[in-house]
This record gives C-alpha cells, sequence and structure tokens, in this order.
C-alpha cells in the first residue's frame, strides 16, 4: 500500500466532542508547529451547543506559506465514535488514521488504503488516573505526546508552551509534561514500527515577524485605536468576542492611569435594536461608536440602520457573518450578508462595506470604518466572518502611525458659526454630496437643527416637496460615489503573461484563491486576479471587468451576492460574469476553486469552438 510521506506539508484534523476538552490540546499541537518556525493554518469546527456534539479541528502545515484550507486530510485522529464512518471517509488515500484502540473495532470498519495507528489511550488514562476529568483531559494531552514522537515533534516546543499557559500553577505544569511523555513513550514503544510519513522539521526564517491572532481581537483593537469610545452589543456567535476583546483593551489603553476613570462606555444592551438605538444617539452626539454582530442582527438593526443613512449619523457596524437565513448555521462560516447589509433598510439605501481578508486588515479596517463613518456621516460595515473572526491567522503585524489624526470630517466649530459661516445642515456646498454638520452644544444659539427620519429641506425643515426629496436622495446618491474614491482600493495580482481570464474574490477567500491562482497557472490556466477591499466599487474593478473576456467571481454563498452587486452597481454584462460558489459553511479551499475553475474554462474553451 502507499503512503503519503511529507515534510511540513501536510492536513491533520482532529475528530472529538465538543466540552471534552480537546480544543486547548489541538490548539497547543498547531502552536507547537507554529513554533519551529513552520507555518500553520488552524480552524475549529464546532457545534452551536455547551457540549455533546460532534466538532473537528483542522490543522493546515505548510511550509510554502499557504494559509487557506487546501482541501483533503492527510491523517485523521478520529476520536470521536459518533462522527467515526465520515471521520474515516475523509483520509487521502494513504494517509493516516490514529484512533483509540481500547475498545477493538472489527476489521470493516477501517480502509484498505490508508495506515491505521492505533493507541490504548482510554485504557491507559485509566490506569494511570483515578479522577475522570483528568482522564478526559490528560487522554487529549497523551495523544498529543505521541503524535509528536510519531511526527518526530521538538518535546522541549510544547514543554515551553506548557510552561506559559500554566505559570504560577506548577502542580498543572508538571502533570501535563508527564502526561505528554507517557504518549510520546507509549509511540516510541509500540508505534514507531512502520515510521509514519508526516514529519515537522524545525524551519528558520518562514515565519519572520507575523503574528498568530484571532480576527475578532484585532477588530476590536483596530476600534482602540481608530478612537471609538462606546460600544453597544448583544450576545450573538460569532461575534461576541469582539465587544469581549474591546473591553479588555480598553482597560488597559483607555483607563486614566492616575485615578483608574474608565475612559470608555461597553454597554450589553437588552437585544441588537438596542445595542443600534444607542451606538446611534452616541454617534449623533460626536462619539465614535460602533456594534458587533452577525447577520440575524443585521435583521433587527435595519430600520435604525435607515435613519443613520437618511439622518447622515455616523456609526460602525463588524459584521461577523455566519450561515443563514434565520438562526441557519451559527458556527459555520459564509459570506451571505453583503446584499442584506449593502442595501440595509426598506427604500433606497446604500451602505459602505469593507471586505478584510486576514486579522491584520480586520485592525486596519475597522480604523478605517470609523473614520469613513465621520467623513461620510452614514453607517459602515466591517465585513468580516466566522472564518477569520474565530480562528487564529499568520498575518503580517498590526501597525500604527502615532502621527496619524482621526477624520471627523466636515464638522463645523463655534469659531466658525460665531464668524457667520452658513449652515445649513443637508446642503451640498461642495459638490461632493457630503453636508457639513454641527455637534450639540457647539454654540449656544447657532448651529442647531433637528434631527429627523422624515424628509426635509436642505436646513433640516420639515418637506414633503417632491424636489425637496428629490435633492436629497440624489445627493446621498453623490456622496455614496464619492465614498467610491475613499475606500480601500482592490488589490491587482497580474498573471504572469497576458490573459483574457479574470478573477474576482475578496475576504476570507483570499487565502485559498491566492494559492488556486499558483495552481491554475501552473496548469496553464492564466487568471488576472482582483482582490475587492471595499462597496462601492473604486473605478478599477470596472476597468478590471471591461478588460477581460471573462471574469470568475469567487464567493460563499449560493445566490452568487458579489456578482449581484458587480452587475446592479456597474452595469456589468451578467454573461461576463461566472459564478464559483461554496455554501456549505466551511471555508472555501484551495482545490475547490481550483476545479471549480478549470471546468469553466474547459467549458468556455468548447463554446468558442
Amino acid at each position: 500500500m502507499s503512503r503519503i510521506d511529507a515534510v511540513n506539508d501536510f492536513v491533520v484534523k482532529f475528530a472529538n466532542v465538543n466540552g471534552s476538552g480537546s480544543a486547548s490540546a489541538n490548539e497547543l499541537f498547531a502552536k507547537a508547529i507554529l513554533r519551529m518556525g513552520v507555518p500553520v493554518s488552524p480552524r475549529n469546527i464546532f457545534p452551536s451547543n455547551i457540549q455533546g456534539l460532534p466538532t473537528w479541528y483542522e490543522v493546515r502545515v505548510s511550509q510554502d506559506g499557504w494559509l487557506g484550507r487546501r482541501g483533503g486530510i492527510d491523517m485523521m485522529v478520529a476520536m470521536n465514535p459518533q462522527t467515526w464512518a465520515q471521520d474515516v471517509a475523509e483520509v487521502e488515500p494513504g494517509g493516516y488514521l490514529f484512533y483509540d484502540s481500547t475498545r477493538p473495532l472489527p476489521e470493516s470498519e477501517f480502509r484498505k488504503d490508508i495506515h491505521v495507528i492505533g493507541m490504548p489511550v482510554t485504557a491507559i488514562c485509566n490506569a494511570t488516573y483515578e479522577d475522570a476529568r483528568q482522564r478526559q483531559l490528560f487522554k487529549n494531552i497523551m495523544v498529543l505526546g505521541a503524535l509528536s514522537q510519531l511526527m518526530e515533534m521538538d518535546p522541549t516546543v510544547i514543554e515551553a508552551l506548557f510552561a506559559e499557559q500554566y505559570r504560577g500553577k506548577e502542580r498543572l505544569l508538571d502533570s501535563n509534561v508527564r502526561a505528554l511523555h507517557a504518549g510520546r513513550e507509549f509511540a516510541r514503544d509500540h508505534l514507531g514500527e512502520p515510521p509514519m510519513g508526516l514529519k515537522v522539521k524545525a524551519r528558520h526564517g518562514l515565519i519572520g515577524e507575523r503574528i498568530f491572532m484571532e480576527g475578532n481581537a484585532a477588530a476590536a483593537l483596530g476600534c482602540v485605536y481608530g478612537g471609538a469610545t462606546v460600544c453597544a452589543w448583544y450576545p450573538i456567535t460569532p461575534s461576541s468576542s469582539v465587544a469581549e476583546a474591546f473591553q479588555k483593551y480598553c482597560s488597559k489603553l483607555r483607563t486614566d492611569a492616575a485615578d483608574g476613570t474608565a475612559r470608555y462606555a461597553i454597554v450589553q444592551a437588552e437585544d441588537e435594536i438596542a445595542s443600534i438605538g444607542i451606538i446611534t444617539g452616541a454617534g449623533w452626539n460626536g462619539a465614535r461608536a460602533f456594534t458587533a454582530t452577525s447577520g440575524p442582527g443585521v435583521s433587527l438593526m435595519t430600520e435604525f440602520l435607515g435613519l443613520a443613512y437618511f439622518a447622515e449619523i455616523p456609526l460602525t457596524l463588524i459584521n461577523v457573518q455566519r450561515g443563514g437565513p434565520s438562526t441557519g448555521m451559527p458556527t459555520r462560516t459564509q459570506q451571505a450578508d453583503l446584499l442584506a447589509c449593502a442595501y440595509a433598510s426598506h427604500g433606497d439605501t446604500k451602505h459602505v462595506l469593507l471586505l478584510p481578508q486576514d486579522p491584520k486588515e480586520c485592525f486596519d479596517h475597522a480604523a478605517a470604518a470609523l473614520d469613513l463613518a465621520d467623513r461620510l456621516q452614514t453607517p459602515v460595515f466591517v465585513m468580516t466572518d466566522l472564518d477569520i473572526g474565530m480562528n487564529q491567522r499568520l498575518c503580517d503585524p498590526l501597525e500604527w502611525d502615532d502621527a496619524r489624526r482621526y477624520d471627523r470630517g466636515k464638522v463645523l466649530t463655534a469659531e466658525q458659526l460665531e464668524a457667520g459661516r452658513e449652515f445649513a445642515r443637508y446642503k451640498d456646498v461642495d459638490g461632493d454630496g457630503i453636508p457639513w454638520r454641527t455637534l450639540p452644544g457647539t454654540h449656544p444659539s447657532k448651529g442647531a437643527y433637528f434631527t429627523r427620519g422624515t424628509t426635509r429641506d436642505p436646513r433640516a425643515l420639515y418637506s414633503e416637496k417632491g424636489p425637496d426629496y428629490i435633492y436629497n436622495v440624489e445627493r446621498l446618491l453623490k456622496k455614496f460615489a464619492t465614498a467610491a474614491t475613499l475606500v480601500p482600493p482592490p488589490v491587482l495580482t497580474p498573471a504572469a503573461r497576458k490573459t483574457s481570464l479574470g478573477v474576482i474574490y475578496f475576504g476570507s477567500t483570499a487565502p485559498a484563491m491566492d494559492e488556486a491562482l499558483e495552481a491554475l497557472a501552473a496548469a496553464g490556466i492564466a487568471l488576472d486576479g482582483l482582490r475587492l477591499r471595499a462597496f462601492p466599487f473604486p473605478a478599477a474593478v470596472r476597468e478590471f471587468i471591461e478588460a477581460h473576456a471573462h471574469v470568475f467571481v469567487v464567493e460563499q454563498n449560493r445566490d452568487a451576492q458579489m456578482r449581484t452587486l458587480l452587475v446592479n452597481e456597474l452595469d456589468a454584462a451578467p454573461d461576463k460574469l461566472i459564478r464559483i460558489l461554496h455554501f456549505d459553511g466551511t471555508p472555501i479551499t484551495a482545490r475547490f476553486i481550483t476545479e471549480a475553475i478549470t471546468r469553466q474554462v474547459h467549458v468556455l474553451a468548447t463554446q468558442a469552438f
């Protein structure tokens, strides 16, 4: 039987039961490889309950630095009897199945084209530990030890991670180290022949200065650096950790060192409607404010979003997308809120969307969103998702220029009003669609206006006259066109040779797409790539589409929502934009993209003849 032999280039998947304590051990496995200098990309696939249901943890090890899901499993650590058949079926031919052999299984439960490694983990733990919880927890550490031995990983790296995790708790440190080495010794004495073909070798210089963090934490830190002082939220998976991280960072960075006074306000509201109401009031009052939510929360927030859009109140929303509609798949990932957010609320509304690809851009875009919201006087969405938000990812270091000043946009001061500066709240005086505003209390007698969600004339006076309404909504459209010149521009990745084919992608699809572009090029399919970073679309997006005969649009939803936006907003020819859609709730893989585009290219070639 053939076997997979690979050094620093493979995928391991752990199948466990939620609540079994496996998550920390699985994370240690990924971090240990990272500490050995080899890039990893872990993904936690967990159920939407507290415990008892299946959970998986997939680790991509890639010396070449690929961070997207590859597709396919080289080794399955199958520790959950509930999902045994499914887990065994996922292993690539020639791959490896590691399982708890305490309970013998008939030969029919195994595949003949994979290598089976059995270790009686439960029996060993039952004989070693009396406490039931210890048996469960140390079983995971013993598995970690066995894998580290089989893959020739450096155990001192794992011990160092233990020391960091249990600093000040030496009793726990010692017991974890003993369990680790018990697993290693068993693997050395009983599982070493024939040796396994998946190995980890230390490398230097592959990680560089990159950091390892979650997108939700990065977005929260971006809000802190971007000047947010108000956060109102209601808990919802997978966005809750944004607000939790914001609180943690504010307690360190927004607390007065002299007297301990908090220079921020964080409110866990009674629901999503209340949370956006709070930040709408804060934005109207001049504070930089945001909320973190997911698709169901956005659905509840749409009326306030319409008010903020029409009354022109700055606010920021971090939307960590999950599977929908309705409750959908709360702990799975999608890019399926694009249309809901771009056109949120009734009537003619259009909102700015920012599309980060990794934690670094979550940080950058969160800070940029607060500037754009003030500059444009409108709601701005940061459209991340569960894959970016809740999984740790290697990314460039977060950077901040201390000389950077917040862009508060067009805000009249008391001095300007006193000097006789004309103030008409909803009048376009500069030709960019953005009016001047005042903040409450700026001047004792000048600059006041009535904020309303109904129609008004340029001076904010109530009006139902058709020309006043048309002036206002067309000015808002002009402001949206101005936004296209201010949002982050797309990133072009040109092919090595001239081609008539292009591909558009965005957000968490990017890591897998980067790998797919290289694989397609190696197969003779040249594609120019354009990674979108914002809506409305800058002029470069239209130019890219016009420059190619066909453009693939890769996205993680059923209805090709980004393609719909491109057709709607740019009048792009629908037959030119070819759908590449992935929407089962798991992060898209490089293999899926490569195979889907290859099929479509063959179809186009057939049509040409």
